[in-house]
């Protein structure tokens, strides 16, 4: 008989902590970065009557022996029409001595997590170290752990600025923030786009948008953006003109190059593969220098790579079996 954890999102929640999340995400980056994992790239399911797509992603950290297949959707509809999240997620966390699953959890809020976290370490390899401003442009659950990442790595910051459409989404999100961390000294909402990207240490994407609503005037030499809105071919949030200026890193190159920031770039022809800089792991793992000067404009672009839901998975589900949290199934 095969014994299998079920773990719902409200049981998962609070194992979770940002600090640990980013420590395991770090370390699977530095693995694929120095070649122990295994991770192709996204397989994808187009709905486009429902304007919604599914996606599956299996990994394997070799040295680690942590395997996970997750299977997550994207329909920015379902608010408005179910009263469901844009993104939905279920993760089977696998046995790879034998291939039996360990555990069925829900993945919504790990995707989250380690989404929030790979902009936190994106942040400490390639913004500047004593960034204290932060500007938000989208107002969603990304945009609610990409914050405390930030926050885990900085400790304390001077400046949130937030703007999103409507003016309630943002508002909603400057009462929660504020009142969940007290270590951020002002956080206000704003009234434009450029209100929130003009003058800050670190800017952060997290629209569904298709064309750009970041322009490249507004955009400061210093500034660091994560890009984490652009997960599927179309989808764009920066004015090229801005990747132009900048130091590109990807968390993976198969997967951005056709669903992150700079894919719809590099299917006009405006930037090639020449111009990225680098990814993720390999500055994880030591073998390419993230920032290098005050004055480079950094950006990272997100598409979200199978290792971390693993990662994230396995210390969920670790913390769960020694808490006896959740219960289990025989499913064979």
């Amino acid at each position: 008989m095969v014994q299998v954890l079920l773990l719902t999102k409200k049981e998962i929640e609070p194992l979770l902590s940002m600090n640990e999340v980013m420590q395991v995400v770090e370390a699977a980056f530095r693995e694929k970065g120095l070649g122990f994992a295994q991770m192709p790239p996204k397989i994808f399911l187009s709905y486009p009557k429902y304007n919604g797509d599914l996606r599956a992603m299996p990994s394997y950290l070799e040295r680690f022996d942590v395997s996970a297949v997750k299977v997550v959707n994207s329909h920015p509809d379902n608010k408005a029409k179910f009263g469901l999240p844009t993104v939905m997620a279920t993760i089977i966390l696998v046995d790879p001595r034998n291939g039996a699953p360990l555990a069925i959890m829900d993945g919504t809020r790990i995707t989250a997590m380690r989404t929030g976290a790979a902009g936190g370490l994106a942040a400490k390899y390639l913004a500047r170290r004593d960034s204290k401003v932060v500007g938000f442009v989208g107002a969603g659950t990304q945009a609610r752990t990409q914050l405390p990442a930030l926050l885990a790595l900085y400790g304390k910051l001077d400046l949130v600025k937030v703007w999103s459409p409507p003016r309630e989404s943002r508002e909603t999100f400057v009462s929660e923030m504020k009142a969940a961390y007290k270590s951020l000294d002002e956080i206000v909402a704003v009234e434009n786009v450029e209100d929130a990207v003009q003058g800050v240490d670190i800017l952060v994407t997290t629209t569904p948008s298709r064309t750009p609503v970041v322009l490249d005037r507004w955009v400061s030499e210093g500034t660091h953006i994560n890009c984490i809105g652009a997960d599927a071919s179309g989808k764009e949030e920066l004015d090229p003109a801005i990747l132009k200026r900048a130091k590109i890193v990807v968390d993976d190159w198969e997967q951005a190059s056709h669903s992150g920031e700079i894919n719809v770039p590099l299917a006009r022809g405006v930037i090639s593969r020449k111009d990225v800089w680098g990814d993720i792991c390999e500055i994880a793992a030591g073998l390419k220098l993230g920032r290098t000067s005050e004055n480079e404009i950094t950006v990272f672009t997100s598409t979200g790579l199978a290792i971390q839901d693993a990662a994230t998975a396995k210390l969920a589900y670790d913390k769960a079996v020694s808490k006896k949290i959740g219960h289990s199934i025989e499913i064979f």
